[in-house]
């Protein structure tokens, strides 16, 4: 199937690593070049730096102006922008309970998961709808509409997340700017499956074994498994692409199953 993306520049955020790694990878496939922000660049942005199609942009998106950055330097090097995915995130398992969630883990939390794409979003729109049409998609979180005490402070983001891009579907759409969102339960990502991961975590905590902290992530879904990133990344290039020109304001959940409501 033919995305109609070739030609077409993306700014990722997030881009070093996991989910943002795989979306990049999915872009260049197509043709993309792609500005990729992340705090470090990391071996394999360096690897598609060299062939052009890839600028990577070290960046801390958790700073005011460090959105902003990332899509100058974006449109310095490419001219443009019709692409823009909002993928940074991070999440810490709050064992302790919602008493011992601190002002600083709250500002933190809220800092990364929602006004880094507040941000990102307000410097990038002026050059989307320049380049109109053009797209925003971002990667939420089931833990938007399934509350979870453990993650009380990454869901509350992810669901204020969730809530403003349906807002901007609503306000871009006429202008010719999609904005819909990826709900993903699960991951088999370094944020689930690292040595500083929520699996390892949870399990230094309760003195279970990582791996059947892990299992235990998805004994609920139907299918039984972590999502691979590549899945992800290929529900946002579906979305980037003039293949799904009408849809705006949707959310596409990727969780094998764990969400079991309508």
């Amino acid at each position: 199937m033919d995305l109609q993306l070739s030609g077409k520049v993306a700014v990722v955020t997030g881009a070093s690593k996991g989910i943002g790694l795989a979306v990049t990878r999915a872009l260049v496939a197509e043709g993309v070049r792609v500005a990729a922000g992340a705090r470090a660049a990391g071996s394999d942005l360096a690897e598609f730096a060299a062939s052009g199609v890839v600028h990577p942009v070290a960046v801390d998106l958790t700073t005011p102006d460090g959105p902003a950055r990332l899509v100058e330097e974006a449109v310095r090097k490419f001219g443009g922008i019709d692409i823009l995915v909002n993928n940074v995130g991070a999440a810490r398992p709050r064992l302790d309970g919602f008493l011992a969630v601190t002002e600083e883990d709250w500002g933190a939390s809220l800092t990364v998961n929602f006004l880094s794409a507040v941000r990102t979003v307000r410097a990038a729109l002026p050059h989307l709808l320049e380049r109109a049409p053009a797209t925003i998609v971002t990667v939420s979180s089931v833990n938007a509409f399934l509350p979870d005490p453990a993650v009380i402070d990454y869901g509350a983001a992810k669901a204020a997340l969730s809530n403003f891009c349906k807002a901007l579907s609503k306000e871009f759409g006429p202008r010719g700017v999609r904005v819909n969102t990826v709900s993903p339960g699960p991951v088999e990502t370094a944020l689930w499956l690292s040595d500083d991961g929520v699996a390892a975590t949870v399990a230094r905590a309760t003195g279970k074994a990582p791996r059947d902290i892990a299992e235990q992530a998805v004994a609920d879904t139907a299918t039984g498994r972590f999502t691979h990133p590549e899945e992800v990344a290929d529900a946002v290039l579906l979305l980037a692409s003039g293949r799904a020109g009408n849809v705006t304001g949707a959310d596409i959940v990727i969780d094998g199953g764990l969400v079991q409501t309508l």
